[in-house]
């Protein structure tokens, strides 16, 4: 089950429906809105301040949010998609925003809503986003306007999210029970690798 802990007398708190995934870690002031989900590996550590993550937002996996002590704090609005590996540190993300896998928003970023920030992008420190903006680089800029394709993305994302946690939620719960008809694994038979050959083979 999913690390929840309180410092001090401070707990995180969860919103309805919300999906937080076995081996996620949520510490302190950590609020998740209506139907976010944290995914596989993340962790939210409101140890030193608060984090606030908006409705239906998801976290996916490997993510990492904290923030500084006495400097920041981490609020992420609502409809927002945060891919694997992204790291938020005392920043403020708009609403129906796109935070690219691998991406580092450094103490006192503002990105505004309905903006894309790419895969690997570095935002330094106080940078501000205008709405509907993409950002791209190390350091980041701002590198034009969202187009219509990429406006929903975060949004297009987040509604996937809420409906893929729904079905992890079950999954986790049946993997919980003690039915012995739940599956714990496949076996690979033979050398361990007979069936992925045959795979391999069926696929060409």
């Amino acid at each position: 089950m999913a690390l929840i802990l309180p410092y001090g007398d401070t707990f995180p708190r969860l919103g309805r429906g919300v999906f937080v995934a076995p081996n996620a870690t949520l510490v302190g002031d950590v609020e998740l809105g209506d139907d976010a989900s944290v995914w596989f590996g993340a962790v939210l550590r409101g140890d030193v301040g608060k984090i606030r993550i908006g409705a239906r937002t998801n976290l996916q996996d490997l993510v990492c949010v904290h923030v500084t002590d006495n400097l920041s704090w981490t609020h992420v609005g609502a409809d927002v998609t945060v891919g694997h590996g992204a790291i938020l540190h005392g920043c403020i993300v708009g609403d129906g925003c796109l935070i690219g896998m691998g991406s580092i928003l450094l103490d006192n970023v503002e990105v505004g809503a309905g903006s894309v920030i790419a895969a690997g992008a570095l935002v330094p420190p106080r940078m501000v986003i205008p709405p509907r903006s993409m950002v791209k680089g190390n350091p980041a800029k701002v590198v034009g306007e969202v187009n219509l394709d990429q406006a929903d993305l975060g949004r297009f994302g987040a509604a996937h999210y809420v409906e893929n946690a729904r079905r992890f939620r079950a999954i986790v719960e049946a993997a919980g029970s003690s039915d012995p008809r739940v599956p714990r694994a496949a076996p690979l038979d033979g050398d361990g690798h007979g069936q992925v050959k045959r795979e391999a083979q069926e696929d060409r």
